[in-house]
């Protein structure tokens, strides 16, 4: 969770000081229910991820290195510098991807389960998506897919309480999304999603489920973002007092007092970690800021849905 963090502060200081361009979706606040979601998963189970997916790339297994190159345009990132913030994909951990899309990873990860149903694996595919997802019509139709054919899919939602700037209080005909988990014959369940323990027992609950073949289920994981929506976003639409209340239920700092009460670990123990992760985070961003640029006549390369194929487009009748 503290590597996700520092991941997401150093980028954001790097947008600052204009390393990097383009927008960004911080998920400062809602850790716990990447890690809670995604740490018993292995590299055959797969995610599908949204526009604020940088704690479940990392939560998979993803390198910081390579997501920083990413981010930094370079050829060394997940997707050769091609991708950025939003698009970030590892298949060899699983992740099939984030997507800028709302709701776009509803229907992929869909498929996935069916795919795997097919081949009568017992793996899982994990589908994360925001409350402003469940309004979209990819949402019902993915459920009511999954919940016929009893897909090995575990629907997340992270209702971190607003969609850009408005609250699900105002968008929503019912308080709680898991609720609609009835109406497609699915276990819908609510945890507090700042809470790792919690996430965590849910989601073993609903892959356990999911191995045995007894179908879908949906996880509201009930969390905040204490940051904008995006670089762009003022937090006009917020009170300071909302903002603060939720930074006093920050997982992080949560979580470390329940490692220290239970004696799994002491303050010593965890500054040490903490020292850790920023030695990674320094090496990371070293090795995206020395990282290579792609040569302009390569810009098409690489740039397609089934992999790294490099193709030649005839623009304006001269081949690029």
């Amino acid at each position: 969770m503290y590597l996700i963090r520092r991941f997401e502060e150093m980028a954001e200081e790097s947008y600052v000081r204009g390393l990097t361009h383009g927008t960004m979706h911080l998920s400062v606040g809602q850790e716990a229910s990447a890690v809670g979601i995604c740490m018993d998963l292995s590299n055959v189970d797969y995610i599908t991820s949204t526009h604020r997916g940088h704690g479940h790339c990392i939560g998979k297994g993803a390198d910081v290195k390579f997501m920083f190159a990413e981010f930094f345009g370079k050829e060394e990132g997940y997707c050769r510098g091609r991708g950025g913030s939003m698009h970030i994909a590892d298949p060899s951990t699983g992740n099939l991807g984030a997507n800028g899309i709302v709701g776009g990873g509803l229907p992929l990860a869909t498929g996935a389960a069916l795919a795997i149903k097919q081949r009568k694996g017992k793996d899982v595919a994990v589908c994360f998506f925001g409350d402003g997802a469940s309004n979209e019509g990819a949402f019902h139709e993915s459920l009511n897919f999954a919940a016929v054919w009893k897909l090995p899919v575990i629907f997340v939602c992270e209702n971190n309480q607003y969609g850009m700037s408005v609250s699900t209080e105002r968008s929503m005909a019912v308080k709680d999304v898991a609720t609609r988990a009835v109406a497609y014959s699915m276990p819908g369940v609510i945890v507090d999603g700042n809470s790792v323990a919690d996430v965590n027992e849910a989601m073993m609950t609903a892959a356990e489920r999911a191995r045995n073949g007894e179908g879908p289920s949906l996880i509201e994981c009930k969390t905040y973002r204490t940051k904008g929506h995006s670089r762009s976003d003022r937090n006009r639409y917020r009170s300071k007092e909302e903002i603060e209340a939720w930074k006093g239920k920050d997982p992080i700092p949560m979580f470390e007092k329940e490692l220290e009460a239970h004696g799994i670990a002491n303050s010593s123990e965890i500054e040490s970690l903490r020292a850790e992760v920023e030695k990674e985070i320094q090496a990371a961003f070293e090795f995206a800021t020395t990282g290579t640029n792609p040569a302009p006549d390569s810009l098409l390369r690489g740039v397609t849905t089934t992999g790294d194929i490099a193709m030649d487009v005839q623009v304006g009748g001269a081949a690029t």
